[in-house]
């Protein structure tokens, strides 16, 4: 009896390890088209490739619960013999992914539950589907479910009808802010909302000092010397007829007034 169970446990693992090895080279196959040949990959040729591991893991869900098939639950595995040294048998079985068979590595890989974190969040998972209640949870399923048919029914419909709906949605769209359009209109035409500020212009004509600058051509304000002791020279004064006349001729006056300082000051004149 004990015999029988070994050999039945013994051709399930066979069995088992072969599906799992398809599954492996499925998964193989498919990660170097994504990152090999990802430029010539159509989606057809994805989905397919999901619907291979997909059967593939129907498969052995399907061995695992069937009936001549032993269960592992029942089976424990207990290391023997743990060793930081490389076991090159070890890795030829593994494809070289486990080398060492250490004190490290063995809790990751015998391991029967999930990791603490995983767990964690399970039991979080639980209590709040717990605290929502079943009428809730129906309304959700409801509202997922709406949303998924509303998905199912776009993607079934052809390409022809969802360029159309676009098209039609773009047209009704409007492309203007009416609110902005009347604004814009009164300010051009009535100047409404404008500002009352004036540039810098021009002076008015007839401001004291400034007429003559501000109106264009420049002014040459003229000095006249009058001669004389004891009399000072009119800035700004009227210009005399002989010095407009002839320009560039010192008056007689001025002469004098020269001459007879010149005399005074020299030395060899006194």
């Amino acid at each position: 009896m004990q015999q029988r169970e070994e050999k039945q446990l013994e051709g399930a693992v066979e069995s088992l390890t072969s599906r799992v090895a398809h599954v492996k080279n499925s998964l193989q196959s498919f990660i170097y088209k994504l990152e090999n040949e990802y430029e010539r990959l159509t989606w057809p040729s994805v989905l397919d490739n999901f619907a291979l591991l997909s059967g593939q893991l129907n498969t052995i869900n399907k061995l695992l619960k069937n009936d001549k098939t032993p269960s592992f639950r029942n089976q424990v595995i207990i290391p023997l013999l743990l060793s930081p040294d490389r076991d090159e048998d070890l890795a030829k079985l593994t494809e070289q992914r486990v080398p060492v068979f250490s004190h490290e590595i063995v809790p990751d890989h015998l391991r029967t539950k999930p990791d603490p974190d995983v767990e964690e969040q399970e039991k979080q998972l639980n209590a709040e589907a717990v605290r929502i209640g079943p009428d809730a949870a129906q309304k959700q399923i409801q509202t997922l479910n709406k949303l998924c048919s509303s998905l199912l029914e776009k993607l079934n419909n052809p390409r022809e009808d969802r360029d159309s709906e676009n098209a039609a949605l773009r047209q009704n769209k409007p492309s203007f802010n009416p609110a902005d359009t009347t604004a814009l209109v009164a300010a051009v035409g009535f100047g409404k909302n404008l500002s009352k500020c004036r540039p810098p212009g021009p002076v008015v004509p007839g401001h004291p000092g400034q007429g003559n600058m501000m109106s264009g051509g420049p002014t040459l304000q003229q000095v006249t010397i009058g001669g004389g002791s004891g009399h000072q020279g009119n800035i700004g004064g009227p210009v005399s007829s002989q010095q407009t006349g002839q320009p560039g001729k010192m008056p007689s006056s001025i002469k004098t007034n020269i001459k007879s300082a010149s005399g005074s000051m020299h030395p060899y004149n006194r």
